[in-house]
């Protein structure tokens, strides 16, 4: 399924998604910069830990540098003392910079400070004393009290300033513990409702698309139904036509008959008068006889044109000769008034005299179109069996036309499809500009 049906189906699925994706990054973002910020406090922290214990040692490396000086009066023993002096002054100044922003340990820091400087003054005082021979001074004065005082209130404020860092980094951890938890939280519930939300959406979705199914199963149940319709009305308009075209040919039939009993009785009555009438008149009067076979010119012709009638309407050798010889005869007929040369490849068939009767109408009406619109010069006439089936198909070299585009006047070839049709047969039609016209029809065999 795409974006677009998503969004159709339903308008707030894709904003609510937006903004779910836009809450998971700003939570996962603020808790990130928050932890990078509180590790970095953290970092600090440690820092000044280490620079507070870094600066209690050196103290007192300075002290024990400046003692064994004196002691041993040994100049080596003033290297630890002087890294220490130098480390000091670091540890200080980076200690300075970091109780800059934080008032409640600045005076703290001041004190350590001066009493680190008072401290080292009195060192220094101490070897001054010694270098200058004053030794009873220097050991006087590196004995008492004072310098041992001022340690232990150096190492108090070094306690108190590393109590506060340990209760910061304590505070700081803690910190990081709710970041990481709110973050956990956030993202726990984003996705609990980003779930649910999907759950509500594949409900709506599987609603949706039971709703569409239903609708293509009444749209099937529609469709079978017109389909069912279109059939039996085709079925209707084919039984209809066999129907009619019986009633045409049974019409033809009895107009035949009847013509051939009545009107050519008639007319060969009237020849026969006329007959007798010319031998009683033999030799008597030549401008009566002449008349009376002018008369009898016409009668032959009316009989001759009811025989052509009575052949149009209901072919009588179809009855007498069979359909080979019928269609032989109308092939025959056909090319020596058109002109047009016809081919005949025409099998015996078993067909069913109604089934006859329609291949010979089918052809007749085929030979006429070719008349009338194909400008053929041959045409090829053809009758066979294969299997249970009986093959008919017309082909002529006319003009041919295209199948695609519907002709102005279709009825003939949809009357032939209808009777083919009605006897249970099939009609296909090939053509094209230029190429000829071939009609195959294809009918079963009588049973």
């Amino acid at each position: 399924m795409d974006v677009v049906t998503l969004v159709k189906r339903n308008p707030f699925v894709f904003p609510l998604a937006c903004i779910a994706a836009v809450a998971a990054l700003l939570i996962s973002e603020a808790a990130y910069w928050r932890s990078v910020n509180t590790v970095d406090g953290l970092n600090n922290i440690n820092a000044a830990r280490m620079t507070l214990l870094g600066l209690a040692q050196n103290v007192l490396d300075a002290e024990s540098g400046q003692r064994g000086y004196l002691l041993s009066n040994r100049k080596e023993y003033l290297i630890p003392y002087q890294k220490a002096l130098v480390s000091i002054d670091a540890s200080l100044a980076s200690l300075d910079i970091y109780y800059a922003q934080k008032s409640e340990n600045r005076e703290v820091l001041a004190q350590l400070h001066q009493l680190i400087e008072t401290r080292l003054s009195e060192l220094s005082e101490t070897i001054r004393l010694h270098d200058e021979g004053k030794v009873d001074s220097a050991s006087e004065l590196m004995l008492s009290d004072i310098g041992k005082e001022k340690m232990e209130v150096i190492r108090v404020l070094g306690v108190r300033l590393l109590d506060y860092e340990s209760q910061r980094r304590l505070a700081g951890r803690g910190d990081l513990y709710r970041t990481l938890m709110l973050s956990r939280v956030g993202l726990a519930a984003l996705i609990v409702i980003s779930l649910l939300a999907l759950f509500l959406y594949l409900r709506q979705g599987e609603a949706a698309d039971r709703h569409q199914q239903e609708l293509k199963e009444i749209a099937q149940i529609e469709r079978e139904r017109l389909d069912f319709e279109v059939r039996q009305r085709t079925a209707q308009l084919t039984e209809l036509t066999h129907h009619l075209q019986t009633a045409r040919e049974d019409e033809r039939a009895r107009l035949a008959r009847n013509l051939h009993d009545e009107l050519g009785s008639l007319l060969t009555a009237a020849k026969l008068d006329a007959a007798r009438i010319k031998s009683r008149l033999a030799g008597t009067a030549p401008e009566a006889l002449e008349r009376l076979a002018h008369l009898v010119d016409i009668l032959n012709s009316s009989i001759a044109l009811g025989r052509r009638i009575i052949e149009d309407l209901r072919p009588s050798t179809l009855g007498t000769l069979g359909l080979l010889a019928t269609l032989e005869i109308l092939a025959q007929e056909y090319g020596q008034s058109s002109g047009i040369e016809v081919h005949c490849d025409l099998a015996p068939v078993d067909l069913a005299p109604s089934a006859e009767l329609m291949v010979y109408r089918l052809m007749q009406e085929a030979i006429t179109n070719v008349t009338k619109y194909a400008q053929a010069r041959q045409v090829w006439l053809s009758l066979s069996s294969t299997g249970n089936q009986v093959e008919v198909s017309v082909r002529d070299d006319g003009v041919g036309f295209d199948t695609a585009v519907k002709p102005n006047s279709a009825y003939g070839l949809l009357g032939m499809r209808f009777r083919v049709e009605a006897l249970g047969g099939s009609l296909t039609l090939q053509s094209a500009p230029g190429h000829g016209t071939l009609i195959r029809v294809w009918l079963p065999k009588a049973a």
